[in-house]
């Protein structure tokens, strides 16, 4: 906080700086054509030259020692002992050849391991995983992935990214986790986008996981997309907001291509997010974004990426998932599989959550319904949502 803080102050001096450095050339290229440049002004010139050159330097400096001194909380006992055989590391793995973030937690490097895939496409969700759930990590080794394209891996994306990007980059990720903590199944939990993204995974390579289970789950995109500006409209009509509803004819239904999809989609997304938080069943409001973006796992540049993923990588990828419906594209998974929904989701439809639950072949397919959630349970309860992956985690299936 105190780097950013720093970080801000300088760039301000640089602004300013920069203004000043206009300001002053403008008036000594009129004074040098009127022959009238006194040497204050040029003193005063060089001064602000110098003093600009001397910030700049400095934001480099700092941009690079905070990238240096990024890290996560060593996990402690009671007495403020790091705890012997716990894990808390932020680590870059090369997968595919691209160079992608993770961090790893948890009292016992021995426990199961359990990989938290983010929603998105473009969101990080690596401080809010250790924030909300910190209590799975005394039963999980606890993995969260910047994916491609957020966060810390946000270099690791471009314009190129493509859906089997992450599915590649999953799979590799997991027999890089099997291998090194020496376990033959790992678990599987996505929020949101990643939810969808823990099907494709388990479908291709079920041999992989224990179990799945997807909460916010997503299932049809563009049905969803659809649903979801229908419900603004609505709940736009019953409140009286018609700029709101002009807005929203504006931009027209989804789908959604080109510069713009994140913005347009945003438009009735944070409507109803805001709808949900102020629902008075919803035990929690949700996110904390200033929270954690500003949590020790992210340099100055990775708190600039964790917000360019959410726009950039979400405007160019998610058009890409408009084909998809879980019902008809991965109606058989080899892996058992949970979804953790909340009953007053409105983001993801859980309608299609039951529809897709009936005609899903797996060996054990089960909804558990949190009934003061919206459409993050893992937040919104997080306690009960922990007790549940732990009473999964006891399962055992033939």
């Amino acid at each position: 906080m105190i780097q950013v803080i720093i970080f801000l102050g300088l760039l301000i001096c640089m602004i300013f700086l920069i203004v000043a450095e206009i300001v002053w050339g403008i008036r000594w290229l009129l004074k040098k054509r009127n022959k009238t440049l006194s040497s204050k002004s040029q003193v005063r010139l060089k001064r602000n030259t110098m003093l600009l050159i001397v910030t700049i330097i400095l934001m480099g400096g700092l941009m690079i020692y905070s990238q240096l001194t990024v890290s996560t909380p060593k996990i402690k006992d009671e007495n403020g002992n790091v705890m012997e055989n716990s894990i808390a590391t932020l680590e870059s793995v090369d997968l595919n050849a691209r160079s992608e973030w993770i961090s790893i937690r948890g009292q016992n490097k021995n426990n199961p391991v359990l990989l938290f895939l983010a929603g998105g496409p473009g969101g990080s969700q690596m401080a809010a995983v250790r924030h909300e759930l910190s209590e799975l990590e005394k039963h999980f080794v606890v993995v969260v992935w910047d994916q491609p394209g957020s966060g810390k891996s946000y270099s690791a994306g471009n314009e190129n990214l493509t859906v089997n990007t992450y599915i590649e980059d999953g799979l590799a990720l997991t027999e890089y986790l099997r291998n090194r903590f020496n376990h033959e199944k790992i678990y599987l939990v996505g929020e949101s986008w990643g939810s969808a993204l823990a099907v494709f995974l388990a479908s291709k390579s079920p041999d992989y996981y224990h179990a799945v289970i997807g909460t916010g789950q997503m299932v049809d995109f563009l049905e969803t997309e659809n649903l979801d500006y229908d419900k603004a409209i609505e709940i736009a009509t019953e409140k009286g907001d018609n700029d709101k509803i002009n807005k929203l004819k504006e931009n027209g239904r989804p789908p959604y291509y080109g510069s713009d999809v994140t913005w347009k989609s945003a438009e009735y997304l944070n409507y109803l997010s805001s709808y949900m938080n102020s629902n008075p069943k919803i035990q929690n409001s949700g996110y904390q974004t200033f929270r954690d973006i500003f949590s020790s796992e992210y340099s100055i540049l990775d708190k600039i990426n964790y917000l360019r993923g959410i726009v950039n990588t979400f405007n160019y990828v998610y058009p890409q998932l408009y084909d998809i419906d879980l019902r008809t594209d991965y109606s058989k998974i080899n892996v058992p599989i949970y979804f953790f929904l909340g009953r007053h989701d409105i983001n993801a439809p859980i309608s299609l959550v039951e529809n897709y639950l009936n005609v899903l072949e797996a060996p054990h397919k089960e909804i558990i319904w949190f009934e003061n959630s919206g459409h993050s349970p893992w937040i919104n309860e997080s306690d009960r949502f922990v007790r549940e992956l732990i009473s999964i985690s006891k399962q055992r299936y033939s």
